[in-house]
């Protein structure tokens, strides 16, 4: 299939710049796989669409306090630092703005978040072929201990607005605990704690992975024919209990429903693993999969997320899971997306939801 085929006409005001008043605000939208039969709903109503012995899977990754600001000593130019992952104590892979004449062996004294010096240093150690810059940090035994008066919260860049005091909440979700992310995974974000009651209230049970959400979630799809894109590496883990209540919940007839496509990511990559087939178990691991049309999906049977960029990979993994194994999803989602313009829906991170089941 072609990129191309995944474009979609979206208006900028419907991209979603702020995050509703309160979590569970937003609306969403039921998309029926059997039927094409779309609802429109509250999230709120989410409870009401579960059913006992559902197992609900959420991403627990948390959002680090990646963005950093700093200034180049020689000239006085400043810089920006984002942390895009750790490759040892104090070493990290970022992504450095602007950094096309930044070469090895640069020093940069980094401010707090207030803009006041700081006694820490980004020394840069090398670049890949993909403008990543490998920095070295100075002056704290863990730059990660340091990120609170550091760092902000790096909101996505289709967000035109610098990161305040709120986002340091909302753009988390409430479970969050495994730091790591650098993009939040955004299906999650709609969840309140009395949400989440609600949800076991039903006898639905909630468990938990973790995928660290990297850059590469906001990369293009940059080739002509979809398989031709290098898919991003991300870092994972599935825990045990997990593991036991998703084979039980097959073993029972029971349905999967993964909350957003980082949580799909894990799952459907524990999945092909060797003597994963039919059972799921502890592991942890990276995963470069790259889900789209046609796709057999093997653990989950519902999906909720968020609406996705145009010809994204996201976009790609919602049109293979609305016809699992054929190739007539991306339809049933564009005509989906279509009506989501047209009730004016909020798209993205700080946007509106939508179940696949």
């Amino acid at each position: 299939m072609r990129t191309a085929d995944f474009d979609f006409t979206l208006p900028s005001e419907l991209i979603a710049q702020t995050p509703t008043a309160a979590r569970d605000d937003s609306r969403l939208m039921v998309m029926h796989r059997a039927d094409h039969r779309l609802a429109h709903r509250s999230f709120r109503e989410v409870p009401d669409l579960l059913r006992a012995g559902d197992v609900l899977v959420l991403n627990n990754s948390r959002v680090l306090r990646a963005r950093l600001r700093g200034l180049k000593p020689t000239t006085g130019g400043e810089v920006e630092l984002l942390l895009v992952e750790e490759t040892a104590r104090n070493e990290w892979w970022t992504l450095l703005r602007p950094g096309k004449r930044v070469r090895p062996g640069t020093e940069i004294h980094l401010r707090t978040n207030t803009g006041a010096p700081s006694a820490i240093r980004a020394v840069i150690l090398a670049k890949n072929p993909e403008g990543h810059c490998q920095v070295r940090f100075t002056g704290t035994p863990q730059i990660l201990d340091e990120l609170d008066s550091l760092g902000e919260i790096p909101l996505p860049p289709y967000i035109e607005r610098a990161a305040g005091a709120a986002d340091d909440a909302r753009y988390q979700t409430v479970y969050a605990q495994a730091d790591g992310s650098v993009a939040a995974p955004t299906a999650g974000l709609h969840f309140t704690p009395e949400l989440l009651d609600q949800v076991r209230a039903r006898g639905v049970q909630v468990h938990f992975v973790t995928l660290h959400v990297g850059l590469g979630t906001f990369a293009p799809v940059k080739a002509e024919n979809i398989a031709d894109h290098p898919m991003h590496e991300e870092r994972f883990e599935l825990p045990a209990a997990t593991a036991d209540a998703i084979n039980a919940a097959k073993r029972e007839g029971q349905r999967v429903i993964a909350v957003g496509t980082t949580t799909v990511r894990v799952l459907e990559s524990a999945a092909q693993l060797p003597g994963c087939e039919s059972q799921l178990t502890a592991l942890q691991g990276r995963t470069r999969i790259f889900i789209y049309p046609p796709y057999r999906f093997r653990v989950i049977d519902g999906l909720l997320t968020n609406f996705h960029l145009p010809q994204s990979t996201l976009l790609m993994l919602v049109s293979a899971f609305a016809a699992p194994g054929e190739l007539r999803g991306r339809e049933f989602i564009l005509a989906a997306y279509a009506e989501a313009v047209r009730e004016r829906y909020r798209f993205f991170s700080y946007g509106d939801a939508t179940l696949i089941i």
